[in-house]
């Protein structure tokens, strides 16, 4: 192969196509470098072309290179005698899942490749209209129940869009899904992907085709398709650069049209991020924003931050299995709307207990991990309802049924965006595993006949989720003041105990009643609608008086975790009995006899 070499430019990094040249951008310090070329069949090497000493600008090699006979290949760089994987490169030769070895050499693919994406845009949904849902793109339908026979791949989730459509949820935060080696150099299997990666390039062994970069854009342009995000976890380790970090985020942004990021490591520049103009309007994701982003945030107001803290994770568990001293903070967690920004809402994740298992486990189960159960948190702030694992006594089944709608409740009747972890909507357990890092098998893939088992749970989300569609103040873009000032009768927030009006927010308190005013909502039109939640954490029964409404009106049930809920009517109006551990939403009707006059 008789190759001719010039000068290229200084970036992109990696291999591209410049007309009918190929450059090669490759950063070293090494004099003797270059790059091998394989065949793609055989894997046999076919030249080895060094950098010219004159194609360099410092440690930055460029060359473009004509007269390669093959349109396709693998390739590497070496330094010196050593033979090294290209970092930047675009796509790697296909690797079965669970055969990428840290620090084993892996072979870049070259392929000229063209995408049509049909006039894509992204949806540019706002925080207070999303619904999110977080997925491990092979734990999602790796599982023979899924029913998909190419599961664990990008193609299988787009098979399972319509399922998400129906369950309501509008944004997909995908766990990584760039390429990374999924076992260390111990032997230790790296499901979940938190280790530096190999950042330009989507995972190979999520493809059901040999082609992941299409594979991925068919699935990102699907859900543009039909309105839904895709946002998209990176985790940079520290010793990552700062110019780096812009570079992969930007690449992903342009090549691949997502449409955020959740950006994971404690060290990541987020000033330099935020402060991006590529990233205006990119759903950007993260822990914690210092004080200067919060401010021009502010000053801009295009809201595209967001919060990704566990406050409200570890607040609303405690208050949910009935911890003391938490009415105040449950009470400001649920109304909390930072003008700023969005504030990402959940009590499950991928990190800790799935929903089943956060009312199924006080302890963590985590022995499957083979570290003598010392991985993985501690503290769960989970209650078992009587009896540690799965249990078939009526008794105890029915109350952890209620525990995960409360939880459901707490966190779509929140002012926040509501966030779930994948299965939740049909009861998934993991065994107890609040740590499963390593687990490629059924302690994580989901099992699909719990949707029908638990078909109560995925329709109780599904409408929730339509109540927080149908109704804007259940779902405030800003947040809300506790105060009447369209003086129009009622605050768009207020909080009620045993008597209107009258809140407990003492350490004993573990019930609230919480009444929304739907001319507060940010509509074209003035919204008569009110909602009461009436939230009773103790494990007995809490009788409550209810806000009077205007004439020829009465409160009617909507939603309730317990079907024992009951509402008298009294001469000043309505009373209700919340039975141990539920919670309801009540709405303002016209009473039956005002209707037929």
């Amino acid at each position: 192969m008789k190759v001719k070499t010039v000068m290229g430019n200084i970036g992109p990094l990696g291999v591209s196509a410049k007309g009918k040249e190929i450059q090669f951008v490759f950063v070293s310090k090494e004099r003797d470098c270059g790059v091998i070329l394989y065949g793609i069949e055989d894997g046999r090497e076919l030249s080895r072309i060094p950098f010219p000493a004159d194609c360099r600008v410092g440690n930055v090699r460029m060359m473009c290179v004509s007269g390669i006979e093959t349109e396709q290949f693998l390739y590497t760089f070496y330094e010196g005698e050593n033979e090294v994987s290209d970092p930047c490169a675009r796509q790697y030769a296909n690797l079965a899942y669970g055969s990428a070895y840290a620090g084993n050499l892996r072979k870049a693919l070259y392929t000229p490749q063209t995408y049509d994406w049909e006039g894509d845009q992204n949806p540019r949904i706002p925080y207070e209209q999303a619904f999110v849902y977080c997925m491990h793109v092979r734990g999602f339908t790796m599982d023979a129940s899924s029913q998909i026979k190419q599961g664990g791949t990008f193609r299988a989730v787009m098979e399972k869009i319509p399922f998400l459509e129906e369950l309501g949820v509008t944004t997909l935060e995908f766990q990584p899904v760039y390429e990374f080696d999924e076992v260390s150099e111990t032997g230790k299997l790296n499901y979940w992907g938190y280790t530096k990666g190999y950042y330009y390039a989507p995972k190979s062994s999520y493809a059901a085709t040999g082609n992941c970069v299409t594979e991925l854009k068919d699935l990102v342009k699907a859900l543009h398709q039909r309105g839904m995000e895709a946002v998209l976890q990176f985790y940079f380790p520290a010793e990552m650069e700062q110019w780096e970090v812009l570079d992969v985020l930007r690449f992903w942004v342009k090549e691949y049209h997502v449409d955020g990021f959740h950006i994971k490591g404690y060290q990541t520049p987020m000033d330099l991020i935020s402060g991006d103009p590529i990233f205006s309007g990119i759903k950007l994701w993260h822990h914690a924003f210092s004080q200067r982003i919060r401010e021009k945030a502010r000053t801009e107001g295009e809201r595209s931050l967001g919060i990704y803290g566990e406050e409200f994770c570890h607040i609303m568990r405690k208050f949910l299995k009935g911890d003391e001293g938490m009415m105040g903070a449950a009470a400001e967690q649920m109304r909390s709307q930072p003008e700023w920004a969005g504030k990402l809402n959940y009590l499950t994740n991928y990190e800790g207990f799935t929903l089943m298992d956060l009312v199924s486990y006080e302890r963590k189960h985590n022995e499957a991990n083979e570290e003598n159960n010392r991985d993985g948190r501690d503290y769960n702030y989970s209650w078992n309802c009587g009896t540690e694992g799965s249990s078939r006594k009526k008794s105890v089944t029915a109350l952890r049924l209620k525990q995960i709608k409360n939880a459901l409740m707490l966190l779509f009747c929140s002012q926040g965006t509501p966030l779930i972890f994948m299965g939740d909507e049909f009861g998934n357990s993991q065994g107890g595993n609040n740590n499963p890092y390593c687990q490629d098998n059924e302690i994580t893939w989901l099992n699909w006949e719990q949707l029908e088992k638990n078909k109560e749970i995925f329709d109780f989300v599904r409408s929730l989720a339509r109540l927080r569609r149908e109704y804007p103040i259940l779902r405030s873009r800003r947040q809300l003041r506790m105060m009447d000032y369209l003086s129009c009768g009622y605050p768009d927030l207020s909080y009620h105990g045993i008597s209107p009006w009258q809140p407990d927010m003492t350490p004993f308190s573990r019930q609230i009643g919480i009444m929304l005013c739907g001319k507060y909502a940010e509509t074209d039109k003035m919204e008569e609608t009110l909602f009461y939640i009436g939230i009773n954490m103790y494990w007995e029964a809490y009788k409550m008086s209810l806000p009077r409404l205007p004439k020829g009106q009465c409160w009617e049930m909507v939603v309730a975790t317990d079907a024992a809920v009951e509402t008298v009517a009294t001469v000043e109006g309505q009373d209700m009995i919340l039975p141990p551990r539920s919670i309801c939403l009540m709405q303002n009707r016209e009473r039956e006899e005002q209707k037929k006059s």
